[in-house]
């Protein structure tokens, strides 16, 4: 393809641009040279992805600006240093007193490997901005090198350019000369008229970067360590994390994302925001630690072996990009890793199922979250009109279907036909608006729609890996109007700015509701120079289940039950529309869902999330854990019954007893047994049995990452105080968890564990080939016992009173939570059901009041017996409520020897030698004297009557 075609003067102005065709030599050039007077951020942005993809490509980039007048941007020199890294060279020519420097220069350069080069060169009066681009009356003449012609002039051209390249004035750019040249700018406040400029404006957060930036500074204020940001795709993410790298005032700052689009539109982001911030990267050409910023591929630094060369606590502040990815093994590896003061984990994923799995790395700490219709109603994002087509050329029930995805070849047979290609146009035609942006299932697909649309007179281009148009080219000419549609395949769906897209037409299944949500956030954002109003979606779906992930993604649907309700009356923002075929509606509403089972509930939602659904995801879905265990006896079961072709969940067949009674079902009335094992599996226990001092240690660390479950779970204010290493810590842990994990209890018929050589083992035997996959099982339930075990005592699960019914209040009843009116009894809060109170208890908090059942005689006597069976209303014992306990009937808990909570029922009097005595109503039993190993728990408020409770 051609470098340049058509008059060889530009003339400038709306009718005659130079940016396409700039854009067109950066494209298609082996070697570009550039030399101007003035470089501004404006300009340097609508080129800059050309000049990335041109070195991606191995091109060769030569740029020269100056310093002249001081007119030409530091942020953009700045952004000229990130293509330096890249392999571009870039230098300034420093003018001396009285000296100017005016010259504007392009040229460019297409090697072939069968015939001479051919090149252009364009000379006039364009600096790199955006007025001179696109709008201003810049003349410039373009001179061709071409078969056949003396070369002579154009080596002319290119020679003068090296002398200036190469002259002593310029200067290779650096971090130190363009610090010294801001500083030198804000003196002088140059003349930026000349070029049709002013000073860019400082960025500021918007306002839901400020509630976010806010709630990150109460999460470290309440000293979590680790958080979890969800914003919709067009909210600013990145801008968020650099305000709060900002805010944070962090020293040394690791970013880390997956594909590198995504890292060097984060890099141009802090280096406008925080631009005396030294950045270097961690890739497979450059592994750079010591910089203020480092921006690494996951794909490297998540290697266990370049891990191990960098300290865990080397970075201060830690932010890992579309984290809905950090559940692979190589993030995992990272995580655990580095010990950083805060890490902040960012993502777009719509709602709390999908977040169940990830937010567990970030110590199921969810910092803030604004999804797509809050975006709209913010003003951030632009409204939608959706429209469902159905698309019934296609049918999806003969298509083969395996691990949550059609198969791609039988897609690709089924899309690229005279037949689809007629539908898509017609409904195209119907609801597009100016630019669209189309997603094919493969790159056959995207050219055979680009070249069909082609044939019928559209402007339409495929893109992809391997096709002519590049991606940076193919979005300057939609945005210009020079073509009207891009079909392309996985190069937008993630990091890319897409401002002026105002048609998002989706021709492909998608395995998941982020994807669907990232192909529509391309559309969202607002594009003030085009005047978008709203983005047309338009979205062909078919007769198959997965399909549904569309009105789950955009209802907030929790199920696909819920979606189908919600579509009958969809509640969206009133500037936004779904408009979805019927038929589709009525086959979606005559599948045959069975919510009541477990094993077809695991399969919706591995359709759903596109894998399958960890213990964490399932418990997050809303199905009752206690049915399916009932149904399958524990999760590893249900998975291996579902997933039999599965070779890794094979190997789990002889440890199912570890994982179903040491792990998913071992008793849990405190968080100590989850932070032991997760603390061992970080350490690799399984491998490498850690000592104790190691394990007490890590699990001290592990435990603080939970700051609300530390506050929550550690009782004795002395320990509270203690550090990692010390004795007090150390005898502490050793007395519960690790005593529970060493004993045998009342299911169990051996230990878990056990201690050799002051090492702490597990105590069955493992297949060497089968420790990574064990272990990783290990952690799975973990996560979910953490998860489950936070909401359980999070005042937030706690049912709130409904403001439509003041007549009652609802309160959790624990039934295995047995009170013991005898001796001391084993209870757990494991399980809890919701018993609705008359109105006379309206002004009780059910954060801290619940109700329990009294076991045993000891308090059947006097004025006020308890009989056993009673339903008791108790009021949990708090630091801000704990009051006097004389005179008191109180709950008192102790532990047991395999570390399970024990709980009695007593009435405490204080003797006159300071001690506590412990009286039952029942003159049969005698009293206790209260010891240090017990604590009270809850007091009691009343005993309860039928005529308490409402139907």
């Amino acid at each position: 393809m051609k470098l340049a075609e058509g008059p060889v003067l530009t003339s400038g102005g709306f009718d005659d641009p130079f940016l396409p065709k700039l854009l067109q030599a950066i494209n298609r050039a082996s070697n570009i040279e550039i030399s101007v007077s003035f470089i501004q951020r404006s300009g340097l942005d609508l080129i800059f992805d050309a000049l990335s993809d041109a070195l991606d490509r191995q091109a060769s980039i030569d740029i020269v600006t100056s310093d002249y007048l001081c007119i030409t941007d530091p942020v953009a020199l700045r952004h000229l240093m990130i293509l330096q890294s890249r392999g571009a060279k870039t230098k300034i020519f420093t003018c001396k007193s009285g000296q100017s420097f005016h010259m504007k220069t392009y040229i460019f350069v297409q090697q072939h490997s069968d015939k001479n080069d051919t090149g252009c060169a364009y000379v006039g009066s364009n600096n790199i901005s955006k007025a001179a681009f696109t709008h201003a009356f810049e003349w410039c003449l373009r001179h061709d090198l071409v078969e056949n012609q003396d070369p002579s002039e154009f080596i002319y051209i290119r020679q003068q350019f090296l002398q200036i390249f190469n002259h002593q004035q310029s200067m290779h750019l650096t971090d130190d000369f363009i610090n010294r040249y801001a500083e030198k700018r804000k003196v002088v406040k140059p003349p930026l008229a000349i070029v049709n400029e002013v000073e860019p404006e400082e960025p500021a957060p918007n306002f839901a970067q400020q509630e976010a930036l806010s709630a990150l500074a109460n999460t470290r204020l309440a000293l979590q360590s680790k958080g979890l940001v969800v914003l919709a795709t067009g909210m600013g993410k990145t801008w968020l994390a650099a305000f709060d790298v900002q805010q944070f005032n962090a020293r040394k700052v690791l970013f880390v994302a997956h594909r590198e689009e995504i890292l060097l539109q984060a890099e141009r982001t802090f280096k406008t925001l925080l631009p005396k911030l030294i950045s270097g990267h961690f890739n497979a050409k450059t592994k750079v630690v010591d910089a203020d910023i480092v921006f690494a591929s996951i794909q490297t630094l998540g290697q266990q072996t370049h891990l191990n060369q960098v300290n865990p606590n080397h970075f201060d502040y830690v932010i890992v990009d579309e984290f809905h990815h950090a559940g692979a093994s190589s993030y995992q590896s990272l995580l655990n890793h580095f010990t950083p003061q805060f890490l902040l984990g960012l993502t777009a994923t719509p709602e709390r199922t999908d977040q169940a799995d990830i937010l567990s790395l970030c110590d199921n700490n969810l910092v803030y979250e604004k999804n797509i219709i809050d975006g709209i109603e913010l003003g951030i994002l632009v409204p939608f009109q959706y429209q469902g087509i159905n698309d019934d050329t296609v049918n999806y029930q003969d298509l083969p279907w395996r691990n949550g995805k059609f198969d791609p070849k039988a897609l690709e047979n089924q899309f690229a036909t005279e037949k689809r290609a007629k539908h898509v146009f017609g409904h195209w035609q119907k609801h597009k608006q100016q630019r669209t942006l189309a997603f094919c299932v493969s790159k056959a697909h995207a050219d055979y729609m680009a070249n069909w649309f082609s044939h019928r007179g559209i402007n339409a281009v495929s893109v992809h890996s391997g096709s002519d148009v590049r991606r940076a080219e193919a979005l300057s000419l939609l945005e210009s109007g020079k073509i009207d549609v891009i079909f392309s395949v996985d190069l937008f769906n993630e990091g890319t700015d897409l401002p002026s897209i105002d048609t998002i037409l989706i021709l492909r299944p998608t395995e998941s509701k982020i994807l669907f949500l990232q192909q529509l956030g391309r559309g969202l954002r607002s594009s003030p120079e085009t005047n978008k109003k709203f983005v047309s979606v338009i979205d062909f779906i078919g007769n198959h289940i997965s399909f549904l992930n569309r009105p789950m993604a955009l209802l907030q649907a929790s199920d696909h039950k819920q979606a189908i309700a919600r579509l009958n009356n969809p509640k969206l923002n009133h500037q936004c529309l779904i408009n979805i075929d019927p038929e589709l509606i009525n086959f979606w509403q005559q599948l045959k869902l069975d919510y009541t089972k477990a094993d077809q509930q695991y399969q919706l939602l591995k359709d759903e999330l596109g894998h399958r659904p960890t213990a964490t995801e399932f418990y997050h879905s809303g199905y009752a854990w206690n049915k399916m265990t009932k149904q399958f006896g524990s999760w590893f079961e249900l998975v291996i019954s579902q997933d039999p072709q599965d070779s890794q969940l094979k190997t789990l067949t002889p440890y199912l007893t570890l994982l179903s009674r040491g792990v998913e079902k071992t008793s849990m009335t405190k968080c100590f047994k989850a932070i032991l094992l997760e603390a061992f599996i970080e350490l690799n226990g399984l491998r490498t049995p850690p000592s104790i001092d190691a394990l007490c240690i890590k699990s001290w660390q592990v435990f603080k990452r939970y700051p609300k479950l530390w506050d929550l779970d550690i009782k004795d204010t002395e320990i509270q105080k203690v550090d990692s290493n010390s004795s007090e810590w150390r005898k502490y842990w050793l007395k519960n968890p690790f005593k529970a994990f060493l004993s045998k209890n009342k299911t169990d018929n051996q230990a878990w564990f056990k201690i050799e050589k002051d090492c702490f083992y597990l105590n069955i035997e493992l297949i060497e080939n089968d420790i990574e996959t064990v272990s990783s099982m290990i952690k799975e339930l973990v996560d979910y016992r953490l998860a489950e075990y936070i909401n359980r005592k999070s005042p937030a699960a706690v049912h709130q009173l409904p403001v439509e019914q003041p007549q009652h209040t609802l309160m959790h009843f624990y039934p295995d939570l047995k009170i013991a009116c005898g001796h001391f009894k084993t209870g757990t809060d494991e399980s809890r059901e919701t018993l609705k109170l008359n109105s006379s208890f309206i002004r009780l908090d059910p954060a801290i009041h619940f109700i329990a059942q009294a076991s045993g005689n000891s308090m059947n006597g006097g004025k006020n017996p308890i009989h056993d069976g009673d339903l008791l209303l108790l009021e949990r014992v708090t630091p801000t409520n704990a009051g006097s306990i004389t005179g008191k009937i109180m709950a008192i808990e102790i532990q047991d020897d395999a570390g399970d909570n024990q709980y009695l029922l007593r009435k405490v009097s204080k003797l006159p030698n300071g001690q506590y005595q412990l009286n039952a109503h029942n003159l049969d039993y005698n009293p206790m004297i209260a010891n240090e190993s017990m604590v009270t728990f809850a007091r009691l408020k009343q005993v309860l009557d039928e005529a308490d409770f409402v139907e």
